[in-house]
This record gives C-alpha cells, sequence and structure tokens, in this order.
C-alpha cells in the first residue's frame, strides 16, 4: 500500500509529519491493506479563511480494489488533530465500504447456486 502526502503552500512538509501521516494512516487502516493500493493524503491550513470547524484540514482518499475510491476529511485545530479524525473516518467508511462488496457477494452466490439446482429438476 502506497501512501501519498500532498501539502498546500502553507504547509511546511518535513519528515517528522511525513512519520507521522505514514504511522496513523498505515494504523487506521492495516486490517484494509490487502484491498487498498493506495491512499492519497492532502493537508491544508484554512485559517486565513476563517473556518469554524478548525484552521486544519486533512483529506484522505483511498483506492481500494473493485470499488470506487473513498474519500474523506476532517477539520480540527491542529494538523495531528484533523489527520486522526480523518483516519479514523476513513477507518470507518472502507470497513463499511468492503461489508457492503462482501454482502453482495454473499448474497450473488447463493442465488447463482440455486438457479441450477431449479433448471434441473
Amino acid at each position: 500500500m502506497q501512501i501519498n502526502i500532498n501539502t498546500d503552500k502553507t504547509i511546511e512538509r518535513h519528515q517528522g509529519l511525513d512519520d507521522h501521516v505514514q504511522s496513523v494512516v498505515t494504523a487506521a487502516v492495516q486490517r484494509f491493506r490487502d484491498h487498498i493500493t493506495r491512499v492519497e493524503v492532502h493537508l491544508s491550513d484554512e485559517n486565513s479563511q476563517k473556518s469554524g470547524d478548525g484552521g486544519s484540514r486533512c483529506l484522505l482518499e483511498a483506492r481500494v480494489t473493485g470499488y470506487q475510491p473513498i474519500a474523506v476529511s476532517d477539520h480540527g485545530p491542529t494538523l495531528h488533530q484533523a489527520i486522526s479524525g480523518a483516519a479514523d473516518k476513513l477507518k470507518r467508511a472502507i470497513d463499511s465500504a468492503l461489508g457492503r462488496l462482501h454482502d453482495k457477494k454473499l448474497h450473488a452466490t447463493p442465488g447463482l447456486a440455486d438457479e441450477p439446482d431449479e433448471v434441473s429438476e
């Protein structure tokens, strides 16, 4: 699984920030790692816009095999809080999406298995 980190011009990117993002995102989606090819991370500081949600924003977009990309974002007073909040949201969104895919496969399989039996009778 690849994690790509992007920042806007207001965020100073450094190794400590990259390491933090890598560890938080990896920990959040670890159990789905076989289904995820890439996670795009977009960090920005919106203090100049006087956002009521907080000044820092983290947008995460996961590329999940067999599913449309899943994107979530979170705002927080600090960049670290926004990253953690977005990672939690991404974990829940992927769990929900993969659960729906799994349910569809389970429901489709019995239907396919039943059809030949009905035809042979």
